[in-house]
């Protein structure tokens, strides 16, 4: 479990302009991402940030092979998996190779808006497939429901391969009450980046990022300053990019994130339908914070 402490990436899934994966892109993103042993403590794979929802499943084993190889096992590697159709999901957990591979991060089911036993009962069919440890992910923003504490400290009580959960809910009530009553070695993630710092301030144990994507080095340090309990240095990188990071959800995830990575050279600005670029007005002030920041 200690692996999955610090800052994970949700990786981010280049695209060429005719609109394949770009997987040249692929490889450079995981080696800007790890930054020589600077940047990201772990990687996700092919969570909600890759697009994961417009690749068919060949692209999806041909993007995770891509990160294992490249990788090589550098940093632990986290696969993601989640469906609002159980059978589904659990089909394919067990028909893919976990070679390479730490964990599955699996966001509660979306759309269906199932109840707190249905959440539950979804997790526990997952988890009985399967060997890998599992992160559970509470997202209500995209789900349209919310995973209450009350039924992530079951998971992580009666479900002995559910290590941690990423919350993402943005209730920071809700995530004390999970820090409170957990588990010993349970982990709870941040999957707010504005909100990290202070959810790191009451006993969290990381955050899988979108921001990493952008900046590796600079939020993996503050991560690591504040885990070690200095929240003075740890807050001068947060202010610094907090400006950045209201900017990089601005108009939705990735695309903020692929705006920001093309002006840094490291991709070509391509998203799958339905979702677009940013706007010309949010991409000018994008490119106004990246020339403050590199100054800085």
């Amino acid at each position: 479990m200690k692996k999955f402490k610090g800052t994970g990436v949700a990786l981010i899934t280049p695209f060429t302009k005719k609109g394949q994966v770009d997987f040249k892109g692929v490889e450079k993103m995981v080696e800007h991402v790890i930054a020589g042993g600077k940047g990201v403590d772990f990687i996700v794979a092919l969570g909600t940030t890759g697009e994961t929802a417009t690749l068919d499943w060949e692209e999806r084993l041909e993007v995770f092979d891509c990160i294992e190889k490249k990788n090589g096992k550098r940093v632990p590697l986290v696969a993601g998996f989640g469906s609002n159709d159980t059978a589904k999901l659990i089909k394919e957990i067990k028909s893919f190779n976990f070679k390479g591979y730490d964990a599955i991060l699996s966001a509660s089911p979306y759309y269906s808006k199932p109840t707190q036993e249905g959440i539950f009962q979804h997790y526990k069919a997952i988890c009985s497939e399967t060997k890998l440890p599992v992160i559970t992910y509470n997202v209500p923003g995209r789900t349209a429901s919310n995973i209450t504490a009350q039924t992530t400290i079951r998971l992580a009580k009666e479900i002995k391969n559910i290590i941690a959960v990423k919350e993402a809910s943005g209730d920071l009530i809700q995530c004390m009450e999970i820090v409170r009553d957990k588990p010993k070695d349970f982990l709870v993630i941040s999957g707010e980046d504005a909100l990290t710092l202070p959810m790191l301030s009451f006993g969290m144990d990381g955050v899988i990022s979108v921001a990493a994507n952008v900046w590796p080095v600079e939020f993996s340090k503050m991560v690591r300053l504040a885990m070690k309990g200095d929240f003075k240095n740890a807050s001068s990188i947060h202010f610094q990019l907090l400006s950045g990071i209201h900017l990089l959800f601005a108009e939705g995830n990735p695309a903020g994130a692929k705006a920001f990575l093309s002006h840094q050279k490291m991709i070509d600005n391509q998203l799958r339908l339905p979702l677009v670029p940013v706007s010309h007005d949010l991409e000018t002030k994008m490119k106004a914070f990246s020339k403050k920041f590199e100054k800085n």
